[in-house]
């Protein structure tokens, strides 16, 4: 018996160290390329999906030249308040954990990096970009005679060595330095190199980030990396959590249709041409009400294309220079103005595009391609609306009055006192002779014989009194009538 219940405890032992091995899963997240609102996203959904289902860590395996300021904040925030490990692996070899990436590894609950790796160029873009040279104007040393020179008012309004130039341009570096700062304190990481990353945009290759304590460890791959980090303790959620990665159940996690379809309308070209197609559909179903397709098409693009630009860093001046150059557009194209506001409204489309984004980062810049592309077909819109404003100055009135002088008829009878019936337009009218009319006194008219309208005779309408036709005789239709007869 006893034996039995020995057997028993140990099988009991070996079936939860069995459930404790399986549950110890990790999952891969891959991020490549500029960190952006669709990497975000993705990002942070996996790892609210991985808390929800216990996972033992969170890999994100990354190689990022940078990205959006607010993106990335969004990413390090949701790593501060995960309950699930998250170990940032700057992978594969020739991989960079470059601005925005630097940010996220210093949050990163555990830090690694393949060989041939670098990190670092912290400087926000915006800042640091340019003529291309050094990140910030590098103050020259100034000659003793300058120096005596010199005004002390001037020198306490000259920003700090190493500082940008303005007042805003100062105040983001030293957010950002600040907001780095505070992650590698957090971390215990180097925060002295963590501020040169930013005021000077420090490189570290991999193994120059191990010696400094920039990082956690170097690993070959993530095989490597699960070893290495087996046994290993971290703080997360405000817990300490030992890892326990001895052949875990690795899941890579593959972008959904979600990441797919923000990945494809954030694209800053893409967003632009949603947002044109939307506004042109529209115009075009206001131009011809009741065909349907430009309307729902437009409205489709026009909702993905704002809220694609709501996701992106916006100049709203750039923007309301387009708003105001479209309205300029369409109001030349339902009242013409011969071409004033058509051209004022392409230049501002033009000036508004150019300065839509606002940021230096080139993953995130509009093609001029696609700008002159859509300039010149508002350019074309305008042009078209101005050959069918003058084109209907000069066109003959289809309707009412106009449309029927210089038409043709018939005399039905002898006109007598200038007077008489005509067959016009498939209808009978009353006419007048213009000869007739022209004497102001019917005594004083001239000879009947050589006036009056005979029955057969053709006349052209001349004008339209009322209900009454002015006519003239049709000389040449006369003729041909006496030719056939």
């Amino acid at each position: 018996m006893k034996g039995t219940l020995t057997k028993l405890l140990f099988a009991l032992a070996l079936a939860a160290g069995s459930h404790s091995a399986a549950a110890a899963s990790v999952w891969v997240v891959e991020l490549e390329g500029a960190i952006g609102p669709a990497s975000a996203d993705y990002f942070m959904r996996a790892l609210k999906r991985a808390d929800a289902e216990n996972v033992e860590l969170l890999v994100l395996r990354l190689d990022t030249p940078g990205g959006l300021d607010k993106a990335m904040r969004d990413m390090v925030k949701a790593i501060l308040a995960s309950p699930v490990p998250v170990a940032t692996y700057v992978a594969p070899n020739g991989s960079r954990a470059a601005s925005a990436g630097t940010y996220i590894m210093y949050a990163s609950h555990i830090a690694a990096m393949a060989p041939a790796t670098n990190i670092g160029s912290s400087t926000p873009v915006s800042i640091g970009g340019g003529d291309g040279g050094s990140p910030f104007p590098i103050p020259t040393m100034p000659s003793s005679e300058d120096e005596e020179s010199e005004d002390d008012a001037a020198e306490d309004e000259e920003p700090a060595e190493g500082q940008p130039g303005t007042a805003m341009e100062r105040k983001v570096l030293n957010d950002s330095v600040a907001y780095i700062k505070g992650l590698a304190e957090l971390r215990g990481r180097n925060v002295e190199w963590a501020e040169a990353t930013v005021l000077e945009a420090a490189n570290l290759t991999a193994v120059e980030a191990l010696e400094a304590n920039v990082i956690d460890l170097i690993a070959d791959d993530l095989d490597a990396l699960l070893a290495e980090l087996n046994g290993h303790t971290v703080s997360a959620g405000g817990v300490d959590i030992t890892l326990n990665t001895v052949e875990p159940a690795v899941e890579i996690i593959e972008p959904d249709w979600r990441y797919e379809l923000l990945g494809i309308i954030t694209d800053p070209n893409v967003a632009y041409i949603l947002l044109m197609i939307g506004i042109y559909g529209l115009i075009l179903e206001f131009y011809n009400p009741g065909v349907g397709i430009g309307a729902v098409v437009g409205v489709i693009c026009l909702l993905l294309g704002a809220f694609a630009l709501q996701m992106l860093p916006i100049n709203y001046a750039g923007l309301a220079l387009m708003v105001v150059g479209i309205g300029l557009l369409a109001a030349e194209a339902f009242s013409p103005s011969f071409g004033i506001f058509g051209i004022g409204g392409a230049i501002a489309f033009v000036m508004g595009s150019i300065m839509l984004m606002d940021t230096d980062l080139p993953a995130y810049q509009l093609s001029m391609q696609i700008i002159v592309a859509f300039s010149m077909l508002s350019v074309v819109v305008v042009l078209f609306c101005l050959r069918e404003a003058f084109r209907s100055r000069r066109m003959k009135g289809a309707t009412g009055k106009e449309s029927m002088i210089g038409g043709r008829g018939q005399v039905l009878d002898d006109f007598i006192n200038g007077a008489g019936r005509v067959q016009a337009f498939g209808e009978t009218w009353q006419a007048s002779d213009v000869q007739w009319q022209a004497s102001p006194d019917v005594s004083e008219a001239p000879p009947t014989s050589d006036i009056e309208l005979k029955a057969g005779a053709g006349v052209t309408i001349v004008n339209v009194d009322g209900l009454r036709l002015i006519v003239a005789r049709d000389a040449g239709h006369t003729e041909q009538r006496e030719n056939q007869s």
